[in-house]
């Protein structure tokens, strides 16, 4: 009998040992039971095995969010009750973001239908599918926009498998209100796959956001650990089709969760090779991804995956430059960097929204001097 320890944690974090809790789908090929519950029972010595959290290194002490934009923006978000994934994930870019004017939220809840070895969004069965919700997100949107300067908004998800489409159609209403309510600013979406469900994701193409981003996490070899219900290939079909449509394309890995140097610089092939389109914009004639963002992992709670390692800043410069070497437009490789990171430069460098935000501003200086126009 395992000791009572074990069952206290399963009680206090009951995710299943890698999966999808809905359903069967492509059961995992290993074990994660002394990974990811780091008290597994030692049977000849009576003890727990405990895998300590590292010491976090220098390089990844971060600023305390401060400044006269922070404080605007977080004034907004509490008088209005709005929420943020930068505030409830403690990411370490927070105070940077919002002094631009970038900030991140979540749709469909709260509660994922998958069960990854690195993240720490709750998994179980969700709630009833909220069908105002994209009315609600984009009036906070203009809110913040109106008020709190916001002009670049990421948008991300939970998965919601257990929908026919995967929550599409919220998406899609969602990207397509809030540019409607905020005219200028610059949306970008970090969707899950759909498993595979094509029409589900032409829904969110056709919304046109600027970018659409669909982070691959980690190298070939580690899925089975890290994204156990998720296809690399799956992912990188993804990334194909969008990039097919003009979309900017744009992907991101964690490192330091167990892959080696050399896998990283070939999931950049991977990713280069099998998003390549024909182009008449580019010398070569064919254009492929985008923006690549690569971070540091950091274990949430001894409840997940532990750090294999920390990656040197040296080591990001250079992932940076083979990645842009390979093909890449923008690389954004740092012991910090998560997905929003510098967002808004990438917007406004590879996609029209700056003629969008100029036509805007030009619109609202006619009706300031011609008001009966």
């Amino acid at each position: 009998m395992p000791p009572a320890n074990h069952d206290k944690t399963l009680q206090r974090h009951p995710r299943p040992l890698g999966g999808d809790p809905l359903r069967n789908i492509d059961p995992p090929k290993v074990s994660l039971s002394g990974l990811i519950l780091n008290n597994k029972h030692i049977e000849s010595t009576g003890e727990k095995e405990q895998l300590s959290l590292k010491k976090k290194p220098e390089w990844l002490r971060a600023k305390v969010p401060g400044g006269p934009e922070v404080a605007r923006l977080r004034s907004v978000l509490k008088e209005h009750n709005l929420f943020t994934v930068c505030e409830e994930a403690n990411c370490p870019n927070m105070g940077e973001c919002w002094s631009r004017g970038v900030a991140t939220i979540m749709i469909l809840g709260d509660t994922c239908t998958r069960a990854c070895g690195f993240c720490n969004v709750k998994t179980g069965r969700p709630p009833v599918l909220d069908k105002d919700e994209p009315r609600r997100v984009a009036e906070s949107m203009r809110l913040m926009w109106e008020h709190a300067k916001l002009r670049h908004i990421v948008i991300t998800s939970v998965n919601r498998d257990e929908l026919a489409d995967g929550g599409a159609g919220i998406w899609a209403e969602t990207i397509v209100r809030t540019r409607e309510a905020c005219p200028g600013l610059s949306i970008e979406v970090l969707i899950p796959d759909f498993e595979g469900n094509w029409g589900a994701l032409q829904m969110v193409i056709d919304a046109r956001p600027h970018i659409i981003n669909h982070n691959l996490e980690t190298v070939r070899r580690m899925y089975p650990a890290v994204r156990p219900s998720a296809k690399f290939d799956r992912s990188l079909e993804l990334l194909r089709r969008c990039k097919e449509q003009g979309v900017v394309a744009k992907t991101g890995i964690m490192v330091g969760i167990g892959e080696r140097d050399e896998e990283v610089l070939a999931l950049m092939d991977d990713v280069q090779r099998s998003t390549r389109v024909a182009s008449s914009k580019t010398p070569a004639g064919s254009d492929s991804a985008d923006i690549l963002t690569i971070g540091q992992y950091l274990q949430p709670t001894r409840n997940h995956l532990p750090i294999d390692r920390w990656v040197t800043p040296d080591q990001f410069k250079v992932f940076q430059t083979e990645g842009l070497a390979r093909g890449f437009k923008v690389v954004e490789s740092g012991p910090l960097v998560r997905s929003s990171y510098h967002a808004d430069h990438q917007a406004d460098s590879l996609t029209g929204v700056l003629d969008e935000r100029e036509q805007h501003n030009r619109s609202m200086m006619q009706k300031l001097l011609h008001p009966t126009a």
